[in-house]
């Protein structure tokens, strides 16, 4: 009973987790404005499917993505670079790879922005937990995380949803 409320007050004692969660707010209720937009401006089948149904799940897994990378980069740094100590191609595929997904991404500012502004949000709150003496497991807080930005994203959108209207 204690760890229950001990938990319902977590975003009272960490504050960067509600920082977080009105950042990922605000991701959902852009998000759910761009939407219609893209919608009528795709032009073949491949780009409407982007931007209608599957508009959705790309932009959760890409704050999915940042999140994970940001709440387990030990892990991911120590994976990778044992996969690329294994072989010099191997290292050549990553290392390009990681140079033309972060050009891709550069390419869309407007995507690395909001990128960039997740991932601070996340490393905010992570530092903010840490301050705490709060350092779960990386899968956990990976998990935990991610299921914090996407509660936000649901409440963005739902909020766009009902004061669509008023929002422009």
């Amino acid at each position: 009973m204690r760890g229950l409320l001990l938990l319902l007050v977590l975003p009272l004692r960490a504050p960067m987790l509600l920082v977080l969660l009105v950042v990922s707010a605000y991701m959902g209720l852009h998000w759910a404005d761009v939407d219609p937009g893209l919608i009528r401006q795709a032009q073949g089948m491949a780009s409407q499917d982007l931007a209608g149904q599957l508009f959705w799940p790309l932009q959760c897994l890409q704050a999915v993505f940042v999140v994970v990378l940001c709440t387990m980069p030990d892990l991911l740094m120590r994976e990778l670079s044992l996969l690329m100590a294994s072989s010099k191609a191997l290292t050549l595929v990553v290392t390009l790879l990681a140079v033309i997904t972060s050009g891709l991404y550069l390419l869309h500012l407007a995507v690395f922005a909001e990128v960039l502004v997740l991932a601070s949000a996340v490393l905010l709150a992570r530092l903010d937990l840490t301050r705490l003496r709060l350092v779960p497991p990386p899968m956990l807080a990976s998990l935990a995380i991610s299921g914090w930005v996407l509660l936000g994203i649901a409440i963005g959108r739902s909020l766009h949803s009902r004061l669509g209207h008023y929002l422009g």
